[in-house]
Order: C-alpha cells, then sequence, then structure tokens
C-alpha cells in the first residue's frame, strides 16, 4: 500500500511517497521512507507524529493512502505566548 510521509520546516518541506506492507505502523513507514536520513534533527522520541492532523503513536496502523506527518518541535510553550501577548 502507499502512505505519504511530510515533513514541514519554516524554509523546507519534505513529502515522501512510500510503499509500505498491509499493517505497517507508522514508525515502519517513517523508517522505511528514508527521511530520519535526509533529516537527522528528526528525533522520534521526542517528536509527536499524527495521521491526517491526528496525533498517533508510532504503533498506529497504516491505511492505504495515509499522510503520515511528523510534527516540529515547539520552539515555545503556546500558553507562555498567549499570556505575554494579553500584556
Amino acid at each position: 500500500m502507499k502512505v505519504s510521509i511530510v515533513y514541514a520546516l519554516a524554509k523546507r518541506q519534505t513529502w515522501l511517497d512510500v510503499e509500505v506492507p498491509e499493517g505497517a505502523t507508522l514508525r515502519e513507514a517513517i523508517e522505511r521512507s528514508g527521511i530520519l536520513a535526509q533529516c537527522p534533527e528528526i528525533d522520534l522520541d521526542q517528536q509527536k507524529v499524527g495521521v491526517f492532523g491526528k496525533v498517533s503513536a508510532l504503533e498506529t496502523r497504516l491505511e492505504d493512502g495515509d499522510r503520515v506527518e511528523i510534527y516540529r518541535p515547539l520552539i515555545a510553550d503556546p500558553k507562555t505566548i498567549k499570556t505575554r501577548a494579553k500584556s
């Protein structure tokens, strides 16, 4: 089955299509895509991942056509920024 792996930074976006076996997990698809070699800053132990905008565990089973997203780390706590904006 075919899935897409997406990773977007402020100045660079990576979109890879990858063939994975039926029942593959997010982790398996990410590893098979080669994106970890292309983007060595990705740390799956620290960064969240998801499918079509929904945060999911690395062990989540994928379906044909799924878009796996690797979310970049936050550089600031959104709650803190919101509080500062009100001040």
